[in-house]
C-alpha cells in the first residue's frame, strides 16, 4: 500500500480506519435490519471522529461514538454517548465499547 501524504498548510483530520469502520458499519446495518435506525452522520474533525445513529432524520442521534486519539493513553480514546449526551461506554477498544449496543440488538431480534 502507498503511503498517504497530507496536503501541505492542511490541518490534520482525525478518521476511522478500514477495520473500525468495518465493524461500526457492520453493526448499524444490522440495526437497520432490525428495523431500529435509518439514518447516521459521520463528523471527521481535528480533534474527533464521530459516528451518529438516528432513529429518524429529524431527531438528535439515538448513539453517538467518538473517537478521540489524544485520550489514548488515559481513558481510552473510544466513547460511546447515549441520546441526552450521557457517556454509556468508554475504552480503549472499539469491541468493549459497542457491546451495550449489540446487547440491545440482542433484545432487538428476540422479541
Amino acid at each position: 500500500m502507498g503511503v498517504v501524504t497530507p496536503f501541505p498548510g492542511s490541518p490534520q483530520q482525525v478518521g476511522f480506519d478500514r477495520q473500525e469502520l468495518g465493524r461500526i458499519l457492520d453493526l448499524y446495518g444490522r440495526m437497520v435490519a432490525a428495523g431500529h435506525w435509518r439514518d447516521y452522520a459521520m463528523d471527521l474533525g481535528r480533534d474527533a471522529a464521530c459516528f451518529a445513529a438516528f432513529r429518524r432524520t429529524a431527531e438528535r442521534p439515538e448513539i453517538r461514538i467518538e473517537k478521540r486519539p489524544v485520550l489514548r493513553n488515559r481513558q481510552g480514546m473510544w466513547t460511546l454517548f447515549g441520546e441526552n449526551g450521557v457517556i454509556l461506554k468508554r475504552g480503549h477498544e472499539l469491541g468493549p465499547v459497542l457491546a451495550p449496543i449489540e446487547r440491545r440488538l440482542m433484545k432487538l431480534v428476540a422479541e
